[in-house]
């Protein structure tokens, strides 16, 4: 499973990241907090143990969104890219958006759904 190689980065290409093994989970999160750093109605995740995780171009810059928490991202073009917390130490969960084939990894679960806005489960309708 270590030879597992999963690639991505930012939008412009500066901050690229490739995670070997395989994820820890797969999961959409509907906190909050969530919410105000990626812009969307949820985020997906893919969990690795942070020793999974080399940055192989530039690195992310960080942001502490919250106590204990660190959100990385493009310096240059604004990314969002990771998020690490003291309630998972050693971990570096990724949002999918940043990987290279997003469509392998298909969520697993949901976390914080008492905070989900009430329309995040509608499938909108065609017009």
């Amino acid at each position: 499973m270590a030879d597992i190689l999963h690639k991505g980065g930012c939008q412009c290409g500066k901050v690229r990241f490739e995670a070997t093994g395989t994820p820890k989970f797969v999961g959409n999160c509907h906190c909050a907090s969530c919410r105000k750093a990626t812009g969307a109605v949820y985020s997906t995740f893919i969990g690795f143990e942070a020793r999974q995780v080399r940055w192989v171009k530039e690195t992310p810059a960080y942001h502490a969104s919250s106590p204990g928490v660190k959100r990385g991202f493009c310096p240059d073009c604004g990314t969002p890219l990771t998020y690490a917390g003291e309630k998972w130490p050693g971990e570096t969960h990724i949002l999918i958006g940043a990987f290279d084939d997003p469509e392998n990894y298909p969520p697993q679960g949901e976390v914080f759904t008492g905070e989900a806005l009430p329309f995040a489960y509608e499938r909108p309708t065609k017009n």
